[in-house]
């Protein structure tokens, strides 16, 4: 559609009279899709379901009412017959010619948290730079399966890529090493770091969909602000720092987030409150900014409040805020 349409030097050039570009839905359509069809399950129940196969109709429609998250996640990805345990090896194919340049790029981004650099696709896949690989990251992020971003104070180069479809990044991680588990596959996964790691990174980048939402709870929708994160890695002599989602505000004021997924409310101890002190301390310092610093949590029960986070943490938000209509 990209190749043979949008940009099409022939026939078609200059006829395209609107372009719909359609998204998955949002936390807030996937709940009401769910409602739609009678299917009880609350909003940390839906969030898992999904962290694991994104916002696609087409999967999400095959969840069924009366089991958890947990069991409709068992029985779609992690059984012979369920639907999505071999999505994964028929879905580039079928969308992308060449795909397996495809997979080994998405597979690439699947192992980096921060994603990568073209650079650093380059030397990670050793794919070869020119047109072919400039086709695969633009049908890529075209079709929604990877995102571009820019880290905070580079804006003009250095783009990073970073795999944002919820069910490759799921297929890759667990739903292709299933056979090595046996039964309850899924519940054997979910007591391992390996599981930690990755609810950590699926709901970050659930988060990063959802930016207005998160402006809308903040009371800052109406003020123009740029997204984006920060990252430096450490050396022998300095820590490093990772922020996944900061808002740099036209109103003087930066905001860094940390974004927690965990079964129940939060609280900061003494190392924590110290830990986020020193980030925020570096921030400024590798950054030289002098605006103000406001540091949020966004995690799915929230964070209690406590002697170690008064005074530090500005604002406290649960999962729900993902959940509101925009």
């Amino acid at each position: 559609m990209i190749r043979k349409v949008v940009h099409n030097k022939g026939g078609l050039h200059n006829r395209i009279t609107k372009r719909i570009h359609l998204q998955p839905f949002d936390l807030y359509e996937t709940e009401r899709f769910f409602q739609s069809k009678n299917i009880t399950l609350d909003r940390y129940q839906i969030l898992q379901i999904y962290m694991a196969m994104g916002g696609i109709p087409h999967y999400l429609k095959e969840v069924e009412d009366g089991k958890s998250a947990m069991q409709n996640i068992e029985e779609l990805c992690f059984t012979s017959t369920g639907g999505l345990s071999d999505e994964f090896q028929k879905l580039y194919p079928a969308l992308f010619e060449h795909s397996e340049n495809h997979i080994v790029l998405i597979t690439a981004l699947a192992q980096k948290w921060k994603g990568l650099t073209r650079r650093e696709i380059i030397q990670e896949t050793k794919l070869p730079d020119g047109g072919s690989l400039s086709r695969v990251l633009e049908e890529l992020t075209s079709s929604g399966f990877i995102s571009e971003y820019f880290a905070f104070g580079n804006r003009k180069k250095d783009v990073y890529y970073r795999l944002t479809d919820e069910y490759s990044l799921f297929y890759l991680k667990f739903i292709q090493n299933r056979k090595n588990q046996g039964a309850d596959a899924w519940q054997h996964f979910s007591q391992t770091p390996q599981y930690a790691a990755w609810s950590g990174y699926a709901f970050e980048s659930i988060c990063l969909k959802h930016i207005p939402q998160i402006k809308k709870a903040m009371g800052i929708a109406g003020i123009y602000t740029e997204s984006s994160g920060f990252y430096r890695p450490g050396t022998p002599v300095e820590t490093g720092i990772q922020i996944d989602l900061l808002f740099d505000r036209r109103d003087n004021v930066i905001d860094l987030f940390e974004l927690k997924f965990y079964n129940e409310p939060l609280r900061l101890d003494k190392s924590d409150a110290m830990m986020l002190r020193e980030k925020i301390a570096n921030f400024r310092r590798l950054t030289s900014t002098r605006k103000q610093i406001f540091l949020s949590f966004l995690s799915t029960f929230g964070l209690q409040p406590n002697e170690n986070s008064i005074g530090l943490v500005t604002r406290s938000m649960t999962m729900d805020v993902l959940f509101e209509k925009m």
